[in-house]
């Protein structure tokens, strides 16, 4: 620590909060301690009577917690997404745009296993909104060594650790089974549930089938609307083990690849996911989410609406965090559900 003249003190870094007092009028801290002092500063530290300040004295292989801040963000930061102003330190980043929000999970602990720094961020695979905080970075002491920064770096390699991913523009299709539908006999109640779903990710529903518990017929409405174009279908009932529920074999018939017929998440459990040869998804809807407002579909879907291509592990990775309370008021996604993955 030394003293300086305020006029020579652009640059340096305050070593203590400075108060500013005006009878009757203002009693605050227009400073405080690590604010790095700009030439903007120097007439209003002049008119509240400082002549003189304490600054740190910057010693070669020390960086100011602001200097840091400005690393952790580079090593964070990556395309859609933009920082704000750094503040005691901190610096928050927030997405730009609607998006798939995804952490590089293991170089996030590498980092934080480092001594006086930290990254804290939202879940990975989180659905965001434009203007969404994704993470906030800062180091722990006010001046922290130059080489613990480029230990992060190194460890953080050359890809930023964060991204948020923009949702495809898609046109879906739709297949509902049943024979209680497709005879009349009840009302589908199941279909507008999934064209709300979709809409979140700017998906349009372009083709809708209904067709009754047949094998042939569900194997026909599938490859009907993958042949007029569509980047993803869903089916809509006949996912469970009575006899009458046809639909996985059908989409397996279909010429879809299953991924995974079954998923750890409740409720969903019942929950199919393929892909056809060109990477065009489908899947396999159970009765649950008609009637549950978070399901292993909203774990999945936008992944899909991002154009990630779900694996198998990826979903037997759900069950951590993969069960629902179904509480009476459902504040989902903010919630522990499927924050696990």
């Amino acid at each position: 620590m030394k003293q300086i003249e305020t006029v020579n003190a652009v640059g340096h870094v305050l070593c203590h909060d400075i108060t500013r007092i005006v009878k009757d009028v203002v009693k605050d801290t227009p400073f405080r301690k690590g604010h790095v002092v700009t030439e903007e500063d120097i007439p209003v530290l002049l008119s509240i009577g400082k002549e003189h300040l304490y600054v740190w004295e910057k010693k070669e292989g020390m960086l100011h917690e602001d200097e840091a801040a400005e690393i952790l963000c580079d090593i964070c930061m990556n395309d859609n997404m933009s920082a704000g102003e750094i503040k005691e330190g901190k610096i928050e980043l927030k997405s730009d745009i609607d998006g798939l929000f995804r952490v590089d999970v293991d170089r996030l602990n590498a980092i934080n296993d480092l001594d006086d720094i930290m990254i804290a961020t939202r879940h990975t695979n989180y659905a965001v909104k434009k203007g969404d905080k994704l993470a906030g970075a800062r180091v722990i002491p006010l001046i922290i060594e130059e080489e613990k920064l480029k230990e992060a770096q190194k460890v953080a390699g050359d890809k930023p650790l964060l991204e948020v991913l923009p949702y495809k523009k898609m046109k879906a299709g739709i297949v509902t089974t049943g024979s209680e539908v497709y005879h009349g006999r009840i009302k589908d109640t199941f279909t507008p549930v999934v064209v709300n779903k979709l809409k979140e990710y700017g998906i349009e529903v372009e083709w809708h089938k209904i067709v009754d518990d047949k094998n042939e017929m569900i194997v026909d409405a599938i490859r009907e609307i993958k042949e007029s174009g569509a980047d993803m279908i869903l089916c809509t009932g006949g996912m469970s083990v009575d006899p009458d529920d046809l639909t996985p074999g059908a989409i397996k018939k279909s010429g879809a690849n299953i991924v995974q017929y079954g998923a750890p998440v409740l409720p969903g459990a019942m929950f199919l996911l393929g892909y056809f040869e060109d990477d065009t998804p489908i899947m396999g809807l159970p009765g649950c989410v008609m009637f549950s407002r978070a399901t292993a579909l909203d774990l999945v879907l936008p992944r899909v609406a991002a154009g990630v291509k779900v694996t198998k592990k990826d979903i037997n990775r759900m069950g951590h965090g993969g069960l629902c309370f179904s509480c009476k008021v459902c504040t989902y996604p903010r919630c522990e559900f499927g924050k696990g993955v």
